[in-house]
């Protein structure tokens, strides 16, 4: 190709310029399943589409029980003041209403349940829910993308604290926060390699139903990089290092105080999930 000359040729290279520059702050063009039909023969490139949960699982309460598990995957207790008491004989902090939406709700206590087991060991003031799917996310060779999304009605007053998180099986990190309030109106999108990476929007109305989605894909031997999506809108990139490899959980909780504050609701607190979907590219 022969170089423009003269001032058509600084023009050219301006604009070779500007298109890179516009490159590194850009979202990459990634494919949007969600945005087509949900099915397994979907192809992208030469990997077929396979959904590990589909949208439904709240349907009804075996909808949920066949797809999720309760409490965290370590137990009742994290890193906040609310212990997780939801199980197939206890609805009264996780449930289904109406059909298609999931209910977890905190309740302040009154005695002294002691503290929490799981550091920086609060004392026990609520008592909430949790819940983690039964399939994991595994990025590797064979499943190289994954998209994780659904729908929320979120508390964010001061001393409440719900997520929709992944986070490492075997190990921390990795962790990926999809949803995440902190006692007000910004939602922080965060993933921990060993270091965060945390890009906070605010969101209007979380109480109404907003839609929080990544796209996941390896990008290398050991890393990954995730697109963070509110409403359907590119938010943020993040690199995931050594993500790549290390079974993740997916998890919906309603957790309190923390980093929340330390002054929570005197009454109910309710968080509330439809349409929550997990699907991934299959090499075969």
């Amino acid at each position: 190709m022969t170089n423009p000359p003269g001032s058509s040729r600084r023009t050219a290279l301006k604009r070779i310029a500007a298109t890179a520059a516009a490159a590194v702050t850009a979202p990459l063009l990634v494919p949007d399943p969600a945005r087509a039909a949900d099915d397994a023969t979907r192809r992208i490139g030469a990997a077929a589409w396979e959904t590990l949960i589909d949208g439904n699982s709240f349907a009804s309460r075996a909808a949920l029980e066949s797809e999720w598990n309760y409490l965290y995957p370590w137990g009742s207790d994290h890193n906040g003041t609310a212990r997780m008491y939801a199980s197939s004989t206890d609805s009264n902090h996780c449930f289904i209403s109406p059909a298609g939406v999931l209910n977890l709700k905190a309740t302040r206590i009154t005695w002294d349940e002691g503290n929490s087991s799981k550091d920086p060991y609060l004392p026990i003031h609520y008592h909430s829910a949790a819940i983690h799917a039964k399939n994991q996310v595994l990025v590797n060779d064979r499943f190289p993308n994954w998209e994780i999304r659904g729908e929320f009605q979120a508390p964010s007053a001061p001393g409440t604290w719900p997520a929709f998180w992944v986070t490492g099986a075997n190990s921390w990190p990795p962790e990926s926060d999809i949803l995440e309030f902190k006692g007000d109106n910004r939602n922080w999108f965060n993933t921990y390699d060993g270091a965060w990476d945390n890009t906070l929007v605010a969101v209007s109305s979380p109480g109404n139903w907003h839609e929080y989605r990544i796209w996941m894909t390896k990008t290398s031997g050991t890393d990954v990089q995730i697109h963070y999506y509110l409403d359907g809108a590119w938010k943020a990139a993040h690199t995931g290092s050594n993500f790549v490899g290390k079974p993740m959980n997916v998890i919906i909780n309603l957790q309190m105080e923390g980093s929340s504050g330390s002054s929570g609701p005197a009454g109910d607190t309710y968080y509330k999930a439809r349409n929550v979907y997990v699907g991934r590219t299959n090499n075969g």
